[in-house]
């Protein structure tokens, strides 16, 4: 699939597939001056980058797993989406859950993208809904 992206910044690095068997592409960082996020500080960390996605489809935020694993470093929103109409950077909303003060320098792969094809929810009002197993047990119903 080919999508347009445009650099807004000249030191914008363009998102690239580490591995052949990769699902996302990082994104990387793209400010003046380095980021430094305190333990429990969030900020909006620009990518310098602009892209098209087609209608039908999302492009996904993700946190890099890496970061998360040894800084506490995440995503406050979980997972970003970029919609078909949107055309602004994209930017990633990194938190420090961690215990120590992390840096982020221009370059630093910040993120991971990957475009969904979605569908449209048409709702079909009704006033029963099926039984199942579970029914209306809530959180944890499974003893998990």
């Amino acid at each position: 699939m080919k999508i347009c992206i445009k650099k807004l910044n000249e030191k914008a690095i363009l998102p690239e597939y580490q591995t052949d068997g990769a699902a996302c592409m990082d994104l990387h960082a793209c400010v003046e001056e380095p980021i430094e996020l305190l333990p429990g500080e969030y900020r909006v960390v620009p990518s310098g980058i602009a892209v098209e996605v087609p209608v039908g489809y999302e492009l996904q935020i993700r946190a890099r797993s890496g970061w998360s694993a040894k800084h506490g470093v995440g995503l406050v929103n979980g997972i970003g989406t970029i919609d078909s109409d949107y055309r602004g950077e994209i930017c990633a909303i990194l938190i420090n859950w961690g215990k120590e003060p992390f840096v982020i320098e221009n370059g630093d792969r910040i993120a991971q993208i990957m475009i969904n094809k979605i569908e449209k929810i048409q709702w079909n009002k009704v006033n029963h809904l099926s039984d199942t197993v579970r029914g209306h047990d809530k959180f944890g119903s499974t003893n998990q």
